[in-house]
């Protein structure tokens, strides 16, 4: 069954438990065939659904650049973008430095077990690291480049635990973590990609790829081998999340992922890729960055976001309150998204305090609340003023209440203005033992919010309520 059709059982469940008054979902009609450029392999169509149960993930940015605090690898590129901006106004001795920082790269805190810990605790389920960024350095044990972590000149190669990339998938599975790995397509510090006989004007490969096809089969062949490595070597890999999308062939850049998803594949099954923002059949999921989408998307997505300003370490940057942080996960979910939350580690290797403070709040909240986000799906409609639904498989309806800055407590009652439970629906707050007591009211219905939780709240920020048929017990 493809994902939109399952969409639609699991909301026709939610509307006669409920008898929800909306208008339609938006997205494919149920019964269309899926277009042709869509995956059609059931492992993956099975990942797929695994993955949006899922929910929430955590992706890190880490690499030799954040000794300098700077932009990950986007300094090293010529285009005049914000983000590519340089200290040192000679963009060559830039470039020598830069690409000299992995000898000083030791980070002795690195501890990925607190790491997979911490995130745990936060109520994350899934994680993606940057096993090489655009500037070409690995953060495993490659063996196609010297330009790796793992490397004789790097002081932190000797380390029991130097390939970090092994080290963080080994600690989040225990965790039972699903596992990402983010690989950048492009590499600016192959010689087959940025020639060193020619400048790099931009992010693109800096020759015609049809007067040096050769040169390009060469590149081809790196990349194949390197994600190879990475699919052979590392125990199970869930995702292979690819970012340089302008490394594809409608922009002339063509690696044949065709290829790279058949070996992928035959030795990871049921693998997704994210081959984000070029489309077609190897971008399982979309990918929007740093935004929410105004209304559900079609097909799976995951928002990936940063928590303070930047991807990577910056010691002056700014974390967004963990208020906001549970806001926008609850609007990714009831949208039918994941929100995949990033955290650049530090040069030492450890997470920033601020972010894990930001960590145990969300934390808190989760334990309460997290068994509304898990394995739901959006349900029409997803959200009405400072409420926001989502729904499990078997019908029952969550309904989020999002506070106002400076709203401490839930008001004594909530009105919903286009869901009506069925007469002997259940009614409870998470977190809270006694029952809500409600009315019907017009088209939907008043919730009465009872007094010993507007006293003692279960939580801050969002405040749940769990709608279940009579007899039922709550879903665990």
């Amino acid at each position: 069954m493809n994902a939109k059709k399952r969409l639609a059982m699991i909301a026709a469940v939610a509307l006669l438990a409920l008898m929800v008054t909306a208008g339609a979902a938006t997205g494919q009609k149920p019964g269309a065939a899926p277009p042709a450029d869509r995956e059609t392999d059931p492992l993956v169509l099975r990942k797929l659904e695994w993955f949006q149960d899922l929910k929430f993930g955590l992706m890190m940015h880490w690499g030799p650049y954040s000794q300098w605090g700077v932009v990950e690898s986007w300094t090293l590129c010529s285009e005049d973008e914000p983000w590519c901006r340089r200290t040192i106004p000679d963009y060559c001795e830039y470039k020598r430095r830069y690409e000299a920082l992995p000898k000083t790269f030791n980070p002795v805190k690195f501890d990925p077990e607190r790491w997979a810990e911490a995130a745990a605790r936060a109520g994350m389920r899934y994680v993606v690291f940057t096993t090489k960024h655009h500037d070409g350095f690995c953060m495993f044990d490659t063996k196609r480049t010297d330009y790796k972590i793992t490397g004789a000149d790097v002081p932190f190669h000797a380390h029991p635990k130097a390939d970090v990339t092994r080290a963080i998938f080994n600690a989040f599975r225990a965790k039972g973590f699903g596992v990402g790995a983010y690989f950048s397509k492009a590499d600016w510090h192959s010689p087959d990609y940025w020639a060193p006989e020619w400048a790099t004007p931009d992010r693109n490969v800096n020759y015609k790829i049809a007067r040096y096809p050769e040169r390009w089969e060469k590149f081809k062949a790196f990349t194949f081998s390197q994600i190879e490595e990475l699919m052979t070597g590392y125990g199970p890999v869930d995702i292979l999340w690819l970012d340089g999308g302008w490394v594809s062939p409608a922009n002339g850049q063509d690696i044949d992922m065709a290829k790279i998803a058949a070996m992928a594949r035959g030795r990871q099954p049921g693998l997704i890729i994210a081959d984000r923002t070029v489309g077609g059949r190897y971008e399982n999921y979309q990918t929007p960055e740093q935004q929410i989408p105004g209304k559900p998307l079609d097909g799976p997505w995951e928002t990936c976001m940063t928590m303070a300003g930047q991807w990577s370490y910056n010691p002056k940057d700014v974390y967004k309150p963990a208020r906001d942080i549970i806001r926008m996960l609850v609007e990714v979910v009831a949208k039918g998204g994941n929100y995949l939350l990033n955290i650049g580690p530090s040069p030492e290797g450890e997470l920033p305090a601020e972010s894990l403070a930001r960590l145990e709040e969300i934390g808190a909240w989760m334990e309460v609340n997290g068994r509304a986000l898990y394995g739901t799906r959006p349900i029409p409609p997803y959200g009405e003023g400072k409420v926001r639904y989502a729904s499990l498989r078997d019908g029952t309806v969550f309904a989020f209440y999002v506070a106002e800055a400076g709203e401490e407590v839930p008001p004594a009652e909530v009105r919903l203005a286009s869901l009506r439970p069925k007469p002997g629906t259940k009614v409870s707050m998470l977190g809270c033992a006694e029952n809500v007591h409600w009315e019907s009211a017009e088209a939907g219905a008043i919730l009465r919010v009872p007094a010993s939780a507007v006293a003692a709240p279960p939580c801050r920020h969002i405040w749940v309520f769990q709608f279940s048929s009579q007899g039922e017990p709550p879903h665990s």
